[in-house]
């Protein structure tokens, strides 16, 4: 009976130890190449913002593939997580003098302030399906970043000053600080994000999202999407389940804004770092990576945030063969022949794991 239940728990949590693995795998395998001094500085560069997409590409996919509501929002909490972290890492830099612990401190705030919006946009919103949801998402990620460009804080040592519109309406003493300046967005963050983080906040992420997607309530949240009436009919809460996946997906894309604002010396709430391209290219990762594939969102991810910059040397072409990789990823994930082909390349190695098991 025990030999029994270790091999259930074995297929059980078979995919989630590989995944697990081939993310430390690449981090090894990129730390030796950094140390060895066989990567680029423009490839190291690079780092960080694959790891900040691949993380925010999880939590969509969560709410895409798994609760099967179309979101176009995500860009807003990730807006959401970059400014909330951003503003307090200038508000405790010279209170806080450890830089990891800085860092914990304005993750924790920019995914909590990302869940928080998350559930009060989730509130009224997820009463919509379909295009409707789709467009009001969309909505969201615009106002936030419209909002964010008109907000003016700062701090002196009469306290802080709030203005919006108009920051002349502010008057600083010399030892005062912007916080957030309008348009001009945080200055001066601290650079506190690194491949490190970013893989262990990947990490972080992909534990989450499986133990909540191999748990009643992810199983809940699937039958949702399946048939919402059936699940409706035998019981299921229907706004519970899925406003816990649309807070926890819009947790997770803060995450990334994170990553994402304390990768840069500033942060501007413009439209090409938290606009509506910026929620297509995230959704261009989950729909090309196979949406319920967490696995293939991160390689998407990975594999198309890197194609741009290693093509650049082509000039001209570089996006004709942008073009054609995303065709050819489209058709190998949803072509019927190429998923028959997949599937029994999965049931081969399937059989071949458990007779070596055997």
């Amino acid at each position: 009976m025990a030999k029994l239940n270790i091999k259930s728990i074995k297929k059980g949590t078979r995919d989630q130890i590989i995944k697990f693995a081939m993310v430390i795998v690449v981090y090894i395998v990129v730390q030796i190449l950094v140390a060895s001094g066989s990567m680029s500085s423009l490839m190291q560069g690079l780092l960080v913002p694959m790891c900040t997409y691949s993380i925010v590409a999880i939590g969509l996919n969560l709410c895409v593939g798994y609760l099967g509501e179309l979101s176009i929002g995500h860009a807003g909490f990730m807006c959401v997580g970059a400014f909330s972290s951003a503003f307090v890492t200038k508000l405790l830099e010279g209170t806080v003098t450890s830089e990891i612990l800085l860092f914990i401190i304005s993750l924790v705030v920019g995914v909590l302030m990302a869940a928080l919006f998350g559930f009060l946009i989730g509130i009224p919103v997820l009463r919509l399906r379909g295009d409707y949801l789709a467009i009001v998402t969309l909505a969201f990620g615009e106002i936030i970043k419209n909002i964010i460009n008109v907000l003016y804080i700062a701090k002196d040592t009469d306290g802080f000053h709030f203005a919006i519109s108009n920051g002349n309406a502010i008057k600083l003493s010399d030892e005062g600080m912007w916080l957030i300046n309008g348009a001009k967005g945080i200055v001066k963050i601290p650079h506190l994000s690194s491949f490190t983080a970013g893989v262990i906040l990947i990490l972080i992420a992909l534990f989450v999202v499986y133990n909540l997607v191999n748990s009643r309530s992810g199983r809940a949240i699937m039958a949702i999407r399946d048939n919402r009436i059936a699940a409706e009919s035998v019981g299921i809460n229907i706004t519970k389940f899925k406003l816990m996946a649309f807070t926890i997906s819009a947790a997770i894309a803060g995450a990334g804004g994170v990553l994402y604002a304390h990768n840069l010396s500033t942060v501007t709430a413009t439209p090409a770092n938290f606009g509506y391209n910026m929620s297509i290219m995230i959704l261009v990762f989950v729909v090309l990576g196979g949406m319920g594939s967490f696995r293939g969102s991160i390689i998407a991810a990975v594999l198309l945030t890197l194609l741009p910059e290693v093509l650049r040397g082509l000039a001209d072409y570089r996006m004709l063969i942008y073009s054609i990789v995303l065709i050819v990823m489209m058709l190998f994930n949803w072509a019927p022949k190429c998923i028959e082909w997949r599937q029994k390349i999965a049931a081969k190695f399937r059989r071949n794991t458990e007779k070596e098991a055997v």
